[in-house]
């Protein structure tokens, strides 16, 4: 497909296409764990990076940063395109950002961040990741990087099955030391630091999420999960051994200074101690679904990330036969997850089997006014409910504290 650029091209689609942008799929291989086969993705297309790129265990939407994806990874990795359908061509969506600015994601953002500082993933793997952390804004500056906050949310549109483990570990138990964690990460090279038995697992319930800050260490289950996090790729692996798979002391080093590669103190140092050691973690990160108050006989929303300063995000069902005027505050990527229809001046409908390189059209990207004076979304099915999630940055104001 056709790659063009200038500023003149990205204006007249946004134009004609009344603020709302098709986007492209982009699929990401990892080099680690094993996939999950819930992307809706061809079965022979799951190696099309090649084989010594890893299977493709995530989608990324939204996206303006390359994927931390190895040597091997191509320049573009896990950046979005915006899909123009009628010339058959695509631009970057980093482009439209930096050339649209305020028109595309309004005041606010730009001038707090001076870009589009979000984007969200599905990540689909059958086996555990591995016990791991996001740097918060100290130690990724450190390296030329940005923090990660994320959140995650399970569908059910997209587990028919659950995986092979499908809880996640958060932290360590209240009682562990900093010098039970320094023993196990001596032991990397060594042998299985089997460094979750000092944490504690939470089984995975289908339709909730959890919220998770960096500095926390985390070791998501086998659930297909959507996850809207801060515009960065960066982290750090404590887990030498996951599920029979070694983990490369690269995965412990890569986000460390040169300096600073191997130390343990430092490393440690990574940790948010105290949230890490929460005896009411649960309690503090889980997030429920909450809906929000605006809904009818037409439509349902909820809230399925919220309770942070960074991300939110809306589970939005237009209900069979019914259209809708959904209005938000903020601009937002989404993508259709069930059912088909009309989505503004677009035709919209869930992925059922998606082709590398080609185009789908379940992915959207809504500007701020087009959100705030918003989007008419009919449901074309008799039976089916049109489900979308949506993310956002910082800047709506209705978000739940909690």
């Amino acid at each position: 497909m056709e790659t063009v650029d200038g500023l003149r091209v990205i204006q007249e689609t946004f134009e004609k296409d009344g603020g709302i942008f098709k986007m492209l799929p982009a699929f990401l291989p990892r080099r680690f764990g094993e996939p999950g086969f819930r992307l809706k993705l061809h079965p022979n297309d799951y190696y099309a990076f090649g084989v010594q790129r890893g299977a493709i265990k995530e989608r990324w939407f939204s996206s303006i940063v390359p994927a931390m994806n190895g040597e091997l990874a191509l320049p573009d990795e896990g950046l979005s395109y915006v899909y123009m359908e009628d010339k058959k061509q695509r631009f970057l969506f980093r482009d439209a950002v930096e050339g649209l600015s305020k028109e595309l994601i309004g005041d606010e953002l730009i001038e707090r961040y001076g870009t589009w500082p979000v984007f969200a993933k599905f990540y689909d793997y059958s086996t555990p990741l591995f016990h791991h952390l996001h740097l918060d804004d100290r130690s990724a500056a450190l390296v030329g990087k940005a923090s990660k906050p994320e959140s995650y949310y399970f569908p059910y549109q997209l587990n028919n099955h659950m995986g092979r483990f499908p809880c996640t570990y958060f932290g360590f138990t209240p009682d562990t030391t900093k010098e039970e964690v320094k023993e196990r990460l001596r032991n990397f090279e060594i042998c299985d630091n089997r460094i979750t038995e000092l944490s504690r697992a939470y089984r995975i319930e289908l339709g909730t999420g959890w919220y998770t800050p960096p500095g926390v260490l985390h070791a998501p289950g086998s659930v297909l999960t959507y996850e809207p996090q801060w515009n960065s790729d960066v982290n750090c692996v404590f887990e030498n051994v996951t599920m029979g798979q070694p983990n490369p002391t690269e995965f412990l080093n890569e986000n460390c200074p040169p300096d600073k590669k191997d130390d343990l103190d430092f490393i440690i140092g990574l940790l948010d101690w105290e949230e890490n050691l929460r005896s009411d973690y649960k309690s503090k990160y889980f997030r429920p679904p909450v809906e929000c108050q605006r809904q009818d006989d037409r439509f349902v929303e909820k809230w399925i990330a919220y309770g942070n300063d960074y991300i939110s995000a809306k589970e939005l069902t237009v209900l069979p036969g019914r259209s809708a005027c959904i209005r938000d505050e903020a601009a937002y990527g989404c993508v259709v997850i069930q059912g088909f229809g009309d989505f503004g001046a677009h035709k919209c409908e869930a992925a059922t089997m998606l082709r590398i390189g080609q185009p789908s059209a379940d992915e959207f990207f809504v500007s701020r006014a087009a959100a705030v004076n918003g989007v008419e979304i009919t449901n074309r099915s008799s039976v089916e409910p049109l489900v979308v999630l949506k993310h956002f940055g910082p800047d709506n104001p209705n978000v739940p504290v909690r």
